[in-house]
């Protein structure tokens, strides 16, 4: 029973902490999840690691797998967690709050430093198409989807088998923060990322 209680307080932990935009409020944080450091890297564009690029990101969203390219090869792959309502029998993202992960091509647009989910990549979700389609049932399409990395009760990745295990974001892609470090520093804006079921 107390680990039926556990798993569910975990689950509501994970629902509850999502992918949507929370401001930092400026406390004194010393977690890897301290923004002042990460803006002062972004401002002096300090992240990038030149020697190991890639110049496109593409997500299969039935395997649960993204993969990063260079020069037309695969030079890493990671495991994934999608929007709670978007897995691979979700569908593509409606409107905002339907918890699905979107499908399209799209870019990198800029790099977050996230005090809630480590660090965050935003794409340009939505598209023309993603707002006509929106336009078209009257709903606003949503927006502030990501790639970004764990909960913070989840920093040093013990729990990413778990994680990774279920569905949890509210439409990002959420991988571990190992592999956030490494899209960090090989991701520049304008790397296109594509988003497949």
């Amino acid at each position: 029973m107390k680990i039926k209680l556990s798993m569910l307080g975990l689950a509501i932990a994970l629902f509850i902490v999502g992918c949507g935009e929370t401001p930092y409020y400026g406390k004194v944080d010393n977690t890897p999840y301290a923004t002042k450091e990460c803006m002062n890297e972004l401002a002096r564009g300090a992240e990038i690691d030149h020697n190991n690029k890639i110049d496109k990101i593409v997500v299969y969203k039935k395997k649960r797998m993204m993969y990063a390219y260079k020069d037309g090869k695969v030079v890493e792959e990671y495991r994934i967690s999608l929007g709670a309502n978007g897995g691979a029998n979700g569908g593509n993202k409606v409107k905002a709050g339907d918890y699905r992960t979107p499908e399209g091509t799209y870019s990198i647009v800029r790099k977050k430093c996230d005090s809630r989910l480590y660090k965050s990549l935003m794409i340009s979700y939505p598209s023309e198409a993603d707002k006509a389609r929106a336009r078209a049932r009257g709903v606003n399409p949503g927006g502030y989807i990501t790639i970004h990395g764990q909960p913070k009760w989840n920093a040093d990745g013990r729990g990413d088998n778990y994680t990774l295990s279920r569905d949890w974001t509210e439409g990002c892609m959420a991988v571990p923060n190992l592999a956030m470090d490494k899209l960090w520093c090989a991701v520049e804006k304008g790397v296109k990322i594509e988003i497949n079921a």
